[in-house]
């Protein structure tokens, strides 16, 4: 018996039992497309996340001063303009920024509101690409000239102008008053993580002093000009800072490489529990092939004995069972993968229409590979079995 002998017997012996050939392959076609759709969704999140904290600013290196609040701090400890001008001279740096921020009471006709006010200086748009909803940012002239305008965020400006376009309107805050020059907002939303908070009010550094009495820089941005050059902007500011403050002092440089390597190992982790609940329902379909390929074997006892009286080869009764668990095995495979990338493209409709729902390749080749080898593993005892039967016994069974 040639191979395409063997397969055509196996089909027919499959399309006797249709139902328990549906039913043996089900466990296989849910493991096989939950693979694929585990993959999806690990490589979907995992995107999203990272690009969610990408965007907060591309290539970024912060640094703060660490707070002690059990002792007085000298006034030498602080950043400064001058640190940060110092900065920019760094290889691979490509822009720095200064924020400070200090509690503050609006009034606008009359009515009191607190809120968050942000002193900023050049380049803090470009590095924490705030989206300008309406109006301008800050100029050149409006931080030499320390002009008094001003940005709010939009969840500020719907609470105090409503409906009203509030560029151009005044608002006083202190001794100050501000012109409205624009509605901003984050690019993601950082959920009060930031300095930006749903209350914030930028107005130009150099106005900062009126309120502090001390013009120093409480958060320090800056942006690299690529990833690669990270690791090294953040060794030489550590050391910068070291150089131009006491050795006492303390500052935090922090960037998004160890939060994105943290994120990076949250999605692997939750991909390899995820692709073990997958493989689970796999172990579990193969189990349920071997224990229904069993059944066959007894159930064609008489079957196969009749074959070997007429000159079957032990290989080939062999290969008929193990053909038959390949194709319960491939064929739930198939189905299975088909569903799995079927998912997501149906659900790609009702996602955002920046977040694209890949699926990967080497998923659907795992799937298919495991699905078979799971059916192929599980099968071979039954059809050593069926192999082994002696034809003058099988002839006798019932």
């Amino acid at each position: 018996m040639d191979l395409r002998e063997t397969i055509s017997v196996s089909i027919d012996a499959l399309r006797s039992n249709k139902l328990r050939a549906s039913l043996t392959s089900l466990g296989v076609i849910i493991g096989s497309a939950s693979i694929v759709l585990v993959v999806t969704v690990a490589l979907t999140s995992r995107k999203f996340v990272l690009s969610q904290i990408e965007a907060v600013g591309s290539n970024l290196v912060w640094v703060e001063l660490v707070q002690r609040p059990d002792k007085q701090q000298p006034l030498s400890y602080e950043m400064t303009l001058g640190d940060m001008e110092a900065a920019k001279s760094i290889p691979g740096v490509m822009a720095v920024a200064g924020t400070r921020e200090h509690p503050m009471t609006m009034t606008v006709e009359g009515v009191e509101r607190a809120v968050n006010l942000v002193g900023v200086t050049d380049g803090y748009q470009t590095i924490r690409r705030l989206l300008i909803i309406r109006g301008r940012y800050f100029d050149e002239t409006d931080m030499e000239m320390r002009s008094k305008v001003c940005l709010i965020t939009t969840d500020l400006a719907d609470k105090v102008f409503g409906q009203e376009n509030p560029v151009g309107k005044m608002i006083r805050m202190g001794e100050l008053t501000f012109t409205v020059i624009g509605v901003f907002r984050e690019r993601v939303e950082t959920f009060g993580l930031s300095e930006i908070q749903k209350n914030s009010v930028l107005i130009p550094f150099t106005l900062m002093k009126y309120y502090t009495g001390t013009e120093v820089v409480r958060l320090l941005d800056v942006q690299a000009d690529s990833a690669e050059d990270v690791p090294t902007v953040q060794r030489e500011l550590t050391q910068l800072l070291r150089t131009r403050h006491p050795a006492e002092a303390e500052y935090n440089v922090q960037t998004l490489t160890a939060i994105l390597g943290v994120a990076r190992k949250i999605s692997l982790a939750l991909t390899m529990v995820l692709i073990i609940i997958a493989a689970i329902a796999l172990l579990v379909s193969g189990i349920g092939i071997m224990n229904i390929m069993l059944v066959t074997v007894t159930e064609r006892t008489r079957e196969i004995g009749i074959r070997k009286a007429i000159g079957a080869a032990r290989r080939e009764i062999l290969y008929q069972f193990l053909v038959e668990s390949f194709l319960i095995s491939g064929g739930g495979a198939v189905i299975g993968i088909l569903l799995g990338i079927a998912v997501p493209v149906a659900a790609q409709s009702f996602l955002p229409g920046n977040l694209r729902v890949p699926v990967s390749g080497l998923s659907v080749v795992i799937a298919f590979v495991v699905s078979c080898s799971t059916g192929l593993f599980f099968g071979y005892l039954p059809a050593n079995q069926a192999a082994s039967l002696q034809p003058i016994e099988s002839l006798r069974h019932e």
